[in-house]
C-alpha cells in the first residue's frame, strides 16, 4: 500500500495528470446528473445514439481538415439531440427508433470517411482510440481545463437553480405545462447540455463507453434509494468516486482509462444490486 501510496504522489505531482483528474470528475458529475433524468425518461439510450453522432461529426472535421473539431462536432451534436428529444408520440419515427437509426447511420457514416478520406498510416488506432477513449485525456492544456470547467459549472448550476422544473419535467410534462413551465425551452436546454457533455466525455471514456458513465450512477443509486433528490445526490458522488477511483487505477495498473472506469462503475452497481436484494430479503 505505501509502494501504491508513493507511486500516486510521484504521478500527482505532473500538472498533466492532475488535470486529467481535475476534468475527469467534472465531465463524470455532469454525466451523473443527465443520467437521472434520461434513466427516469426512458431515454437511456440517448447517449449512445448522440455518442455516435459525435464520433460522425469528428470524422467529418477530420475529412475537413480543421484543426480543431469541437465546434463541427458540437453543433451536429446539439442538432442531433434536438432533434430527438423534440420528436413527440406524433412523430412517424418513435423516439428508440430515431436513436438507433442515428446512431447506426452516424457510426457507418464516420467509419467510412475515415477509411475513404483518412491520411492517417494507423487508421485502426485512430478509429479505437476514438471508440475506447484515447490518451488525449492526458494532453489537456490549462485552457481546455478551465474550458470543461467552465461548461461543467454551467451544467451543475442549471441543474441546481432549474430542479424544481426539471423534476416536474421529468415526471409529467402534461403537468409541467399546466403549472406554466415553457416545455419545449427547457427541452432545447436540456438537448444543447447533453451534448456538450458528451462531446466532453468522449476524450475519457470514448463513444461506445459513454452510456456506461451516464447510466450506471443513476441506475447504482436507483437500487437504494427511491427519493428524486437522494438519487440524484449518490449518483452524482459514486460518479465521481468511480471516476476518480478508475483514472486512479489506470495510472497504477497501466490499463485503459474509459475502460477502467466503465469496470469500476459495473463493480459499484453490483454492489448496490447486492445491498438491494439483501435489504428485500430482510424487508420480507
Amino acid at each position: 500500500m505505501r509502494a501504491m501510496a508513493e507511486q500516486l504522489v510521484f504521478y500527482g505531482s505532473y500538472p498533466f495528470v492532475r488535470h486529467a483528474l481535475v476534468v475527469g470528475v467534472l465531465i463524470a458529475l455532469c454525466s451523473s446528473l443527465l443520467g437521472v433524468i434520461l434513466v427516469l425518461k426512458r431515454f437511456s439510450f440517448l447517449g449512445d445514439g448522440l455518442s455516435h453522432v459525435a464520433f460522425g461529426a469528428m470524422s467529418l472535421a477530420a475529412v475537413l481538415g480543421l484543426t480543431d473539431d469541437m465546434p463541427l462536432t458540437l453543433g451536429i451534436t446539439i442538432l442531433c439531440a434536438v432533434f430527438l428529444l423534440r420528436s413527440g408520440p406524433n412523430a412517424k419515427i418513435k423516439g428508440d427508433a430515431a436513436i438507433a437509426m442515428l446512431s447506426v447511420g452516424a457510426l457507418a457514416i464516420g467509419y467510412l470517411l475515415m477509411n475513404l478520406f483518412s491520411a492517417s498510416v494507423n487508421l485502426s488506432g485512430d478509429v479505437c482510440s476514438t471508440l475506447f477513449g484515447s490518451t488525449s485525456i492526458l494532453t489537456l492544456s490549462q485552457r481546455e481545463v478551465w474550458m470543461c470547467a467552465g461548461l461543467s459549472l454551467v451544467v451543475v448550476l442549471f441543474y441546481l437553480l432549474f430542479y424544481h422544473k426539471i423534476f416536474a419535467l421529468t415526471f409529467d410534462e402534461d403537468f409541467a405545462k399546466t403549472t406554466g413551465i415553457y416545455v419545449e425551452a427547457y427541452h432545447l436546454l436540456i438537448a444543447v447540455i447533453i451534448a456538450v457533455v458528451i462531446v466532453l466525455a468522449m476524450q475519457l471514456v470514448g463513444s461506445l463507453l459513454i452510456s456506461a458513465l451516464i447510466l450506471f450512477p443513476a441506475i447504482s443509486a436507483m437500487r437504494v434509494f427511491r427519493n428524486f433528490r437522494a438519487v440524484t445526490i449518490c449518483a452524482a458522488v459514486l460518479s465521481v468516486i468511480c471516476a476518480l477511483g478508475g483514472m486512479l487505477l489506470s495510472i497504477l495498473i497501466g490499463t485503459p482509462v474509459g475502460s477502467t472506469i466503465v469496470m469500476v462503475d459495473l463493480l459499484v452497481f453490483l454492489a448496490f444490486s447486492a445491498i438491494e436484494y439483501v435489504r428485500g430479503g430482510a424487508l420480507r
